[in-house]
């Protein structure tokens, strides 16, 4: 099993990585919440792994610390959630928002994160409840990404864009989520961290 990767990074397109581990390349999957506090490509990285072992593909997801790796691990286990939905779930909220919404049940907050229906939110309040103190973190895991990679606004939208489509959203939805938002921000992910964190907040 291989739990923890320590590398330099190659490439970066959210939800997608390339860490280069001495020599061997590892494609991960990871939150934007992980990206937010990752730095530009060539500088070095550390990140807490689960391997997924399916009958056609082996896929590596990756987290910036030991608590969004346990959620991520617990979540799996939750009738009906897969890692796609797993990350997504990570992605717009962090480890303590998410305890909150379980401790407090509330279920609106839950549905509307991208892919998380009333039943399925319902489920993760029920299935969760008892696991709290496993994976509640010391404090939240969002950081600015003030190393983000610098590019054009056009191309950091086409980027954001892409990365909110892949968590399930719908590419109309996506645009006007990042229009909201994308003035004045130069990386993708803080855009991306900055458009889930209005549409988790509106009404």
């Amino acid at each position: 099993m291989i739990g923890r990767l320590q590398g330099v990074i190659l490439e970066k397109q959210a939800p997608e990585l390339l860490l280069d581990v001495n020599g061997v390349g590892y494609e991960i999957q990871a939150p934007i919440s992980t990206f937010a506090m990752l730095g530009k490509t060539g500088t070095e990285a550390v990140l807490y792994t689960h391997l997924a072992i399916r009958e056609d593909a082996h896929q590596l997801y990756g987290f910036s610390d030991k608590s969004q790796r346990t959620l991520f691990r617990t979540l799996i286990k939750v009738s009906g959630v897969g890692p796609k939905l797993a990350l997504a779930i990570l992605s717009g909220m962090d480890v303590n928002a998410f305890a909150v919404c379980v401790h407090n049940e509330d279920v609106t907050a839950l549905t509307k994160l991208p892919g998380v229906g009333k039943k399925t939110a319902e489920r993760l309040i029920v299935e969760m409840r008892d696991r709290l103190t496993e994976w509640q973190a010391p404090a939240p895991l969002w950081a600015a990404a003030d190393n983000a990679e610098k590019a054009s606004q056009d191309n950091l939208l086409r980027e954001a864009e892409s990365a909110l489509v892949a968590l399930g959203y719908k590419p109309q939805d996506a645009a006007k989520m990042l229009n909201k938002v994308s003035a004045g921000v130069d990386s993708a992910e803080e855009m991306i961290r900055l458009a889930l964190r209005s549409t988790l907040g509106s009404k």
